[in-house]
C-alpha cells in the first residue's frame, strides 16, 4: 500500500528447538522458519487423501459470496458439510453444488468436540491425519493449548486480528501471504475488540481510516513446509494464494493462571488485562459525573498517565533485550 512502510519478515533455515529458543523466540518478533520437520503430511495431503482420511465427519465452516471475510460485519454464513465434501468444494474454483453462489469461498477453523469447553486438537478431531503431522517441539508439553486445522479456498482473505497466545502457523499445502502489524501500532489499526475495522489492508479507505498508513506492515509469503512464528498480540491478516491447508499450534507462554479457563478458543485477553480494561470502563463512567470541560481535562490526565507507564514498560523491555 502506498505510503505504508513494508518490512519483510526475517527467515531462518534448519531451525531446531535450541536455535528457536536462542535466536528467534527471545526477540518477540515474527519469523519464518524453513526446514522444520513437519512429517509426511507435506507429501501425503492431497485433496483426495484428505477427503479419504477425514471421511464423513461433519465440520462447521464459513461460507461467503466474497473472498474477503469480515468477522465484524459477518459477511458470511455458517454451514455444515461432511469433511470430504468440504475439502472437494474448497479446492474448486467453480462449484456444481453450493449454498450461495457457484464461486463462493470456504473456510474451516476446526473446533473441539464440545466447542464451549474444549480447544481444538488435531489428534482428537482428526486422529488419522494427525499421525502425518509432527508438531514442532519448541515449547514444553504442558504449555500446549490447541492445534487448529485451517483450510481455505484460493483467494480467501481473513480479517486482521491478534491472538493472546504465542503460536506457530504451519503451512502444509498451498501458498499463503501473511501481513502482520506490531502491538505497538495498535492505535493505528482502528480496533474493535481483538479485530481491526480496516478490512481492505491493501487499498484502505483513508478517509475513514487516516491513521492506518502509520502502521508498519510486515509481510511474508509462506511456501508449503514453512512455519511462521506469530508472537502473542501481533496482528495478522492472511490471504490464501492457492487452496491451502495449515495448522496453528498455540501454547501458553504466560503462567497458566494468567488465562481464562473458560476460553476454548484461546482468544480472550489475559485475566489481568481484562480486569484492567474493566477498571478503565468504570473510571470513564465515573468521569461522566463531571461537566464536559472537567471530563476532557481529567481524561487527558489519564491518557498522559497511561502513556508514561507505556513508555516506561517499553524502555525496561528494551533494556532486558525483549
Amino acid at each position: 500500500m502506498e505510503n505504508q512502510r513494508t518490512t519483510p519478515v526475517p527467515m531462518f533455515t534448519e531451525v531446531d528447538r535450541n536455535i528457536f529458543l536462542r535466536d528467534v523466540y527471545p526477540k518477540r518478533r515474527p519469523a519464518v522458519l524453513r526446514g522444520v520437520n513437519l512429517g509426511p503430511c507435506l507429501e501425503k495431503w492431497t485433496v483426495g487423501y484428505l477427503g479419504q482420511k477425514g471421511g464423513d465427519k461433519d465440520v462447521r465452516i464459513h461460507v461467503s459470496t466474497v473472498p474477503q471475510m469480515d468477522f465484524l460485519q459477518k459477511n458470511f454464513v455458517y454451514k455444515t458439510l461432511p469433511f470430504h465434501e468440504f475439502v472437494k468444494r474448497a479446492a474448486e474454483k467453480k462449484h456444481s453444488e453450493f449454498f450461495l453462489c457457484d464461486d463462493e469461498s470456504y473456510y474451516l477453523r476446526s473446533l473441539g468436540e464440545d466447542v464451549r469447553k474444549e480447544p481444538a486438537d488435531l489428534s482428537k478431531q482428526f486422529p488419522s491425519l494427525a499421525e502425518d503431522f509432527h508438531i514442532p517441539q519448541f515449547f514444553e508439553p504442558d504449555q500446549f493449548f490447541s492445534s487448529v486445522f485451517r483450510i481455505s479456498s484460493c483467494g480467501l482473505q481473513l480479517w486482521t486480528h491478534y491472538d493472546v497466545m504465542d503460536n506457530l502457523l504451519a503451512q502444509v499445502t498451498g501458498r499463503k501471504r501473511v501481513v502482520l502489524y506490531s502491538p505497538q501500532d495498535a492505535l493505528h489499526l482502528y480496533l474493535s475488540g481483538d479485530k481491526s475495522e480496516v478490512l481492505d489492508i491493501d487499498s484502505p479507505d483513508l478517509e475513514r481510516f487516516p491513521e492506518f498508513v502509520k502502521a508498519q506492515r510486515y509481510e511474508c509469503v509462506l511456501e508449503p513446509g514453512d512455519v511462521l512464528f506469530i508472537p502473542a498480540l501481533w496482528f495478522h491478516n492472511t490471504l490464501a494464494l492457492q487452496f491451502g491447508v495449515g495448522i496453528n499450534v498455540f501454547w501458553r507462554h504466560l503462567p497458566a493462571e494468567s488465562y481464562d479457563k473458560k476460553d476454548p478458543y484461546g482468544n480472550k485477553d489475559p485475566l489481568a488485562a481484562t480486569w484492567a480494561l474493566q477498571a478503565l470502563e468504570r473510571a470513564l463512567h465515573t468521569l461522566d459525573k463531571l461537566p464536559p470541560d472537567h471530563r476532557d481535562f481529567y481524561g487527558r490526565r489519564m491518557i498522559q498517565r497511561i502513556q508514561q507507564r507505556t513508555r516506561l514498560a517499553l524502555s525496561n523491555a528494551t533494556k532486558e533485550g525483549l
